[in-house]
């Protein structure tokens, strides 16, 4: 069993019940749920294993818990952590910043030596354009719960499978 925190922010509880799912359909791994706005200095220290999740607000804003966690996170030592991102957005309202919170996750540790893993398929999403979004991926699996939540079981699941051989 390998050890993964599953880290979220979530101010409507959509992103904690996905967080939730993606835990359930880790089987076989030890896998902890973490709120980020619980978190102290040094708790990611603990976890080889990291999937960073959060919801996109307004046009493009990180959510709260994740945004008042954010210098914490850009002084961690996260060299030699394996690191994976879900996001959620809506892409009817803000198509022009879809899941845009993840995006600022990738790109305030993808220069912090950790290996970055889940890149997923863009294709099949209907949106305008996002900072999660890097040579035609996202840099991990988007939700949008508000005007495609008949696709996320499958989403999950591809993006898992995808993954799951990929922690340390």
């Amino acid at each position: 069993m390998r050890k993964i925190a599953v880290i979220y922010g979530s101010s409507t509880d959509n992103t904690k019940n996905i967080a939730k799912s993606i835990a359930g359909k880790l089987l076989g791994e030890d896998v902890t749920l973490l709120d980020v706005s619980k978190l102290k200095a040094g708790d990611l220290d603990a976890y080889p294993n990291l999937i960073f999740g959060t919801s996109t607000w307004g046009v493009g804003d990180l959510q709260d818990d994740w945004e008042g966690y954010l210098s914490e996170l850009k002084g961690a030592d996260l060299s030699g952590k394996t690191i994976a991102f879900f996001g959620l957005g809506d892409s009817g309202s803000y198509p022009d910043s879809f899941v845009d919170g993840m995006g600022i996750l990738y790109e305030t540790v993808r220069e912090k030596g950790a290996r970055l893993i889940g890149e997923f398929p863009a294709d099949g999403y209907d949106y305008d354009t996002s900072r999660a979004e890097v040579d035609g991926k996202f840099v991990g699996v988007a939700i949008d719960e508000d005007n495609e939540s008949d696709k996320t079981d499958a989403r999950l699941d591809k993006w898992i499978e995808s993954i799951k051989g990929l922690f340390i």
